[in-house]
C-alpha cells in the first residue's frame, strides 16, 4: 500500500505577528471618534487662544457648520441635542461640523484672575477667521444662537465671502438701551448671576414652571467653576452694540431667522427680520417653544435647516419626512438640481406632495 505524500499549503488569513498597525481599523476607529466624539483643538489667534471642537466627516469641499453658542452655555451644552438628534445624523455625517467656545467658557475652563479684560464682541469676532484658516476651510455655513448669533452676525458682516448662510437663533441686534441698561443694574442687585442668565435663556413660562431643563442649567451655571468667566461674557454681551443693518446694508448671504413663539427675544427676532433682505431672509417663528428651541424643539429645526440647506443647492436628495407629516404648511426651498448655489435662495412655503415651487419676493413667517 502506498501512501502519498501531498504538500498542503497553508495560508494565514491574519499575520501571527501581534503588534502590526492595522492601518484600516485605525482609520474607521478614528472617524468614528471624530464623528461621535470630537476632536479639540486649541486654536491661537491674534486675540488669543480658542477652544474648538471639530465633529463629522473632515472634508473642505462643503462648507463647514461653525456653530457659536449662547451665554450661560458652551458648544456641548448648546449643541449637543440639536446635532446628536437622530434625523440630524443625515447632515452630520455629510459636513463637518466646527463648535467654537468663546474664551473661557469651555468644560474645565480656568477662571480668569481679578481684572482680566475680555474682549468685545467685536474682538471675539475677530478671531473666527484664524480658526477657519487653521483647518483650512474657505466657507462655513454659520448657526449661533443668542450671543453667538450676534458674534456671528458681526463676523459675517466683515467676512461676507467667508460665509454661505446663517442661522441666528434669538438674535438680538440692538445694543441695549437706558432703559434696558437700567433694568440690568436693578436686576444685577435683586437677582443673582445664575438667575439673570437663566432670565436670559429661557421665557418666564419655562422658568415659573421650573422645568428640569431650567433646573438643570441653574444647577449647572451656579456650580460652574469658571462662573467668572460666564459673567464676563454676560456683560461683554450687554455691552454690544448695534448691528446697523438694514435693508441696504445687510447680509449677502442667504439667512434664517428662528424664535420661539414665547422667547425672550421674540420682538427682537421679529425687528431683525423687518431689517434684512426678505428674498434671501426666512424667518421661522415657533409655536409653544420657549427660549432654547435647539434643546426642546429638535425634530422641527433639524427639517427647517435640512431646507435650508437645500436651498444654497445642497443634499438636494435629503429625505424630508417628519414637518411634512406634523404640519400643513411645511418649509421647502428652491434648489438647483447640479449642485450650485445661488445668493438669491430661500426658503419657500411648501405645497404638498412634497414639490418645490419658486421662490417668493416676501420673507415668509412659519409657525410650526
Amino acid at each position: 500500500m502506498t501512501t502519498e505524500m501531498q504538500e498542503i499549503a497553508i495560508t494565514e488569513e491574519k499575520p501571527l505577528l501581534t503588534g502590526q498597525p492595522d492601518t484600516a481599523k485605525d482609520a474607521e476607529l478614528a472617524a468614528r471618534i471624530l464623528l461621535d466624539q470630537g476632536q479639540e483643538h486649541s486654536v491661537e489667534t491674534p486675540h488669543g487662544v480658542l477652544h474648538v471642537t471639530l465633529h463629522g466627516t473632515r472634508t473642505t469641499r462643503r462648507p463647514a457648520i461653525l456653530t457659536f453658542h449662547d451665554v450661560g452655555l458652551e458648544s456641548k451644552s448648546c449643541f449637543s441635542t440639536l446635532f446628536k438628534f437622530e434625523e440630524m445624523q443625515e447632515i452630520v455625517k455629510n459636513f463637518t461640523l466646527i463648535h467654537i467656545d468663546a474664551p473661557g467658557q469651555e468644560e474645565g475652563a480656568a477662571a480668569y484672575p481679578t481684572g482680566y479684560q475680555y474682549p468685545s464682541m467685536e474682538t471675539i469676532a475677530e478671531m473666527i477667521p484664524a480658526v477657519l484658516q487653521f483647518f483650512n476651510f474657505r466657507t462655513v455655513i454659520g448657526v449661533g444662537v443668542g450671543a453667538g448669533a450676534y458674534i456671528l452676525s458681526k463676523f459675517t458682516l466683515a467676512n461676507p465671502d467667508s460665509v454661505e448662510g446663517l442661522v441666528l437663533v434669538n438674535i438680538d441686534t440692538n445694543a441695549r438701551g437706558w432703559i434696558d441698561w437700567a433694568a440690568q443694574k436693578l436686576s444685577s442687585v435683586t437677582s443673582s448671576l445664575t438667575e439673570q442668565i437663566l432670565s436670559h435663556l429661557f421665557s418666564q413660562e419655562e422658568l415659573s414652571s421650573n422645568t428640569d431643563l431650567v433646573q438643570s442649567h441653574r444647577d449647572r451655571i451656579s456650580k460652574a467653576p469658571n462662573l467668572v468667566n460666564i459673567e464676563l461674557l454676560w456683560k461683554t454681551y450687554n455691552s454690544r452694540r448695534d448691528l446697523n443693518i438694514d435693508r441696504n446694508s445687510t447680509f449677502k448671504c442667504p439667512v434664517m431667522l428662528v424664535v420661539g413663539d414665547q422667547a425672550p427675544y421674540e420682538d427682537a427676532a421679529v425687528e431683525c427680520n423687518s431689517k434684512l433682505d426678505p428674498t434671501t431672509t426666512s424667518f421661522l417663528k415657533m409655536a409653544d417653544a420657549g427660549g432654547l428651541p435647539q434643546l426642546t424643539q429638535p425634530a422641527k429645526l433639524t427639517e427647517a435647516f435640512k431646507y435650508f440647506i437645500q436651498g444654497m443647492g445642497y443634499m438636494a436628495s435629503s429625505c424630508m419626512t417628519r414637518l411634512s407629516r406634523s404640519r400643513t404648511t411645511s418649509l421647502s426651498s428652491s434648489y438647483s438640481m447640479d449642485g450650485s448655489r445661488s445668493r438669491s435662495r430661500t426658503l419657500s412655503q411648501g405645497s404638498q406632495g412634497g414639490q418645490m415651487p419658486p421662490s417668493p419676493s416676501q420673507t415668509m413667517e412659519v409657525s410650526c
